[in-house]
């Protein structure tokens, strides 16, 4: 069973495990603990934590301004996929940003990304696209695509 909870600063060190985890190093996607504490402390911002089992499972980190919301982290451990850990999370975040009076909830990702899948089972359509906006380790370039769905 998934028990989602909200996080704290101090579950930073399960962040970083997941995302080391599941991020590939290759593409950069990963943030630092001092960019997540960084934005975490800023208002309208919430980490939220899927744990199985008393282990955290993954995280999805969000913030809220005004009417719009946007995705800014998901990840599940790999350790915990395909056990709907990561559907579990972006549905509390929907719940979440439409709580808070978000309108609509944004999301952006790397072009190829396979998690673009489940974004469009949960309703999500492609809005935008970033030519070369992601650098990956060795210096490759890869394109964003920005995704919104409606929380109305």
């Amino acid at each position: 069973m998934i028990e989602l909870t909200r996080g704290t600063a101090a579950d930073i060190g399960a962040v970083e495990q997941v995302m080391a985890e599941a991020f590939d190093a290759r593409f950069g996607e990963a943030w630092t603990r001092t960019q997540c504490l960084g934005i975490l402390g800023m208002p309208g911002v919430w980490l939220t934590l899927a744990k199985i089992d008393g282990e955290v499972a993954g995280f999805a980190l969000t913030r809220a301004i005004v009417d719009e919301a946007e995705l800014l982290l998901i990840a599940t451990a790999p350790s915990h996929g395909r056990r709907g850990v990561g559907a579990a999370l972006l549905r509390s975040v929907m719940a979440d940003a439409r709580a808070r009076g978000a309108a609509r909830l944004h999301l952006e990702v790397r072009a190829g990304n396979p998690a673009t899948h489940m974004y469009c089972r949960h309703g999500f359509t492609k809005v935008g696209e970033r030519r070369a906006y992601y650098r990956g380790r060795a210096g490759e370039i890869f394109d964003a695509h920005s995704y919104a769905v409606s929380l109305t």
